[in-house]
């Protein structure tokens, strides 16, 4: 605190002409004068603000003077803060005394004499500042000897940092330290750097030309300009690459302390290298993770979606259960996906959860029996939906609107297909539908179409029988040969003058949507085609305007049918869950409709699109910067 800093006096006073009153004496003083009007109110200042004097009237409502001083001394920073009380009645020699023992250090009667108490005020208020300005003398010298202290440690320091230094990095097993002589040229290493170099001759770095064949050239050669071009600098950290004998890459982070010499010119490096190649790959597994979870939620909210826009129902209040029937079938397979980590779903749970409603077990009407059987993530999804879409058409028309009705769900596993029977008995007479109805759709296209398996019908009069063949091997790329010959499209079109898009989407419910809004904006559709080897087939028999391609079919990469696509001058675009960040470099011109698919910006798509073909615009896509692509980044 310097000489002119301006301290805080308070004054309280339940009066607020005597308040007045000591304001207009103590303002010649220039200080910062705070007021208060109740015992309460100065506490709250004393709270927030830090206060050299306290003048306080002894007589006021609720706590009085004596009481407020008492609460004042009672906080630790303001144990040694003057208090003057001020009283007009309470003058005896036991007033006296009592403020005195509550911690004042004087007392002055009213009325009072301002010059006296000008002076009195002053006197305290420059012992409160010349206190402050003696404690923080006392921190500033305490910081300079700390100093000195240091810098006197340090030195003795400095003559054992060099060793302590590699046998740390011994220790540590991930770093390693080197030195280099620039005017010699020679280096040293510790065998902590020979651990990272991949080498056990300790005798094998002895020149700067041998440290150098173990770094990439361009990270050396920053580090020679580093030295080069040090300026004031004295140290440096950089990111550089390892190469080991055998050929493999390591990353580290190079700190180096540089020794200026004569003329500030640097004479020796000293470095302590990190291996963070495990970290790196660890930020790259996080990265590639967050990727997917979003990809995964992406298509999860794009199936949703899918399935709004298809149903279709009589009224709303049917449609609304429809919608809700099927959200809630893919819940539960997500919900079994979760609890696993997403490595499957059990058979069993999965079909028991979706006939709760109805009951099951020995004695009920519903019975379900099979052996233990684990469903990949891609399969436990169209097989719950598949089991709605019956279970719904069931409670609606079959056994399961009958109380005298029975249904049977039972399952095998032979030889890389699993076999699910639905026998309904009991119920209604049934009989073969004329047409397909929208769950019949469902199942063909989830489970013949997206996974390649099968789907039988057998309407009997005592009830439906229905037989699932799902190809459920590890190594099985969704049953893509199957996929292939249970091909059929769900909306035949003449070809006549229509343009023709070639869609590519391995997920069923998605590409009903995507072909249905095709249709609707008058294009002949072939697909959707839901393998590569499919969309590749179709690619070399048939001529496009243009083609829309998930950027994953299977597990498998569009690339070969959007490389082939490119090389016939078709355009064509990617759908995807993932980012632009995933697109292979050859293909970053390509536009991007993010799943889940807005249909506004499908058809803007197909306008450019095609009305650049129409006026003979290039047939690569759009470029980048084109309306659409800045869109969909």
């Amino acid at each position: 605190m310097e000489q002119h800093d301006k301290v805080n006096i308070l004054l309280v006073d339940d009066q607020p002409a005597k308040l007045l009153s000591y304001e207009v004496v103590l303002r010649d003083l220039d200080e910062n004068l705070l007021k208060a009007d109740s015992a309460t109110q100065a506490l709250e200042i004393l709270l927030k603000t830090e206060v050299a004097v306290v003048l306080v009237d002894v007589c006021m409502p609720g706590l009085d003077g004596f009481e407020l001083a008492a609460m004042i001394r009672d906080h630790p920073r303001y144990q040694r803060t003057a208090i003057l009380f001020i009283s007009a009645v309470l003058l005896t020699e036991s007033d006296y005394l009592r403020g005195y023992e509550m911690g004042g250090v004087d007392y002055v009667p009213v009325p009072i004499v301002p010059e006296l108490l000008r002076a009195k005020v002053k006197v305290f208020a420059e012992l409160y500042r010349k206190t402050r300005q003696l404690e923080k003398l006392n921190q500033e010298l305490e910081r300079r000897v700390a100093e000195r202290t240091a810098e006197v440690e340090a030195s003795a320091d400095r003559l054992r940092e060099s060793e302590r230094g590699r046998s740390i990095a011994l220790a540590a097993g991930q770093m390693g330290s080197w030195e280099w002589d620039i005017a010699s040229g020679e280096c040293a290493c510790d065998a902590g750097q020979h651990r990272i170099f991949g080498i056990d001759d300790a005798g094998a770095i002895q020149k700067i030309d041998d440290l150098r064949h173990y770094f990439h050239d361009e990270d050396f050669k920053r580090i020679e300009a580093l030295v080069s071009e040090q300026g004031n600098a004295q140290t440096f950290q950089a990111e550089i690459r390892i190469i080991r004998p055998g050929g493999a890459i390591r990353s580290c982070i190079c700190a180096a302390a540089m020794t200026p010499g004569h003329k500030g010119r640097i004479v020796r490096v000293s470095a302590v290298m990190i291996d963070i190649t495990d970290r790196k790959l660890a930020e790259a597994r996080q990265l590639l993770l967050a990727r997917e979870v979003d990809h995964r939620a992406r298509n999860a909210i794009a199936v949703v979606q899918a399935v709004v826009r298809l149903t279709r129902a009589s009224s709303q209040q049917a449609y609304v259960k429809a919608v809700e029937g099927r959200i809630h079938a893919l819940a539960q397979a997500h919900t079994l996906l979760s609890e696993s980590r997403w490595q499957g779903a059990d058979m069993g749970r999965l079909v028991r959860e979706e006939l709760a409603p109805y009951g099951s077990g020995d004695n009920a009407r519903v019975q379900v029996e099979g052996p233990p059987v684990f469903l990949s993530p891609a399969k436990a999804q169209n097989v719950a939906l598949a089991l709605h879409e019956l279970a719904t058409n069931s409670a609606k028309y079959g056994s399961l609107s009958s109380v005298d009705g029975a249904l049977r769900v039972s399952w095998q596993a032979n030889r890389g297909v699993l076999t699910l029977r639905w026998e309904e008995s009991g119920g209604p007479p049934v009989r073969s539908p004329q047409t397909q109805g929208f769950g019949t759709k469902i199942l063909n296209a989830t489970i013949k179409h997206q996974i390649g398996g099968n789907v039988e019908w057998d309407w009997r009069s005592s009830g439906l029988h229905c037989t699932l063949e799902i190809p459920n091997d590890e190594d099985d790329h969704i049953g893509q040969a199957a996929a292939v010959s249970n091909r059929e499209n769900l909306v035949q079109l003449p070809t006549g003058a229509l343009r023709r898009v070639l869609l590519a989407e391995d997920e069923a419910m998605i590409g009903m949507m995507m072909r249905e809004i095709l249709v609707d904006y008058g294009l002949f559709v072939v697909g959707p085609c839901c393998s590569l080897s499919e969309a590749l087939a179709a690619t070399a028999t048939g001529s496009f305007d243009c083609a829309i391609l998930d950027l994953n079919l299977a597990g498998e990469s569009v690339y070969p049918v959007a490389a082939a696509l490119r090389m016939a001058g078709v355009p064509f675009a990617f759908v995807t869950g993932y980012g632009r960040e995933c697109i292979d470099e050859r293909f970053t011109d390509v536009p991007i409709l993010q799943k889940p698919i807005e249909r506004t910006r499908l058809e803007v798509y197909l306008d450019e699109t095609l009305g650049a073909r129409v006026n003979g615009v290039s047939n690569d896509g759009l470029r980048p910067g084109a309306p659409l692509d800045s869109r969909a980044g």
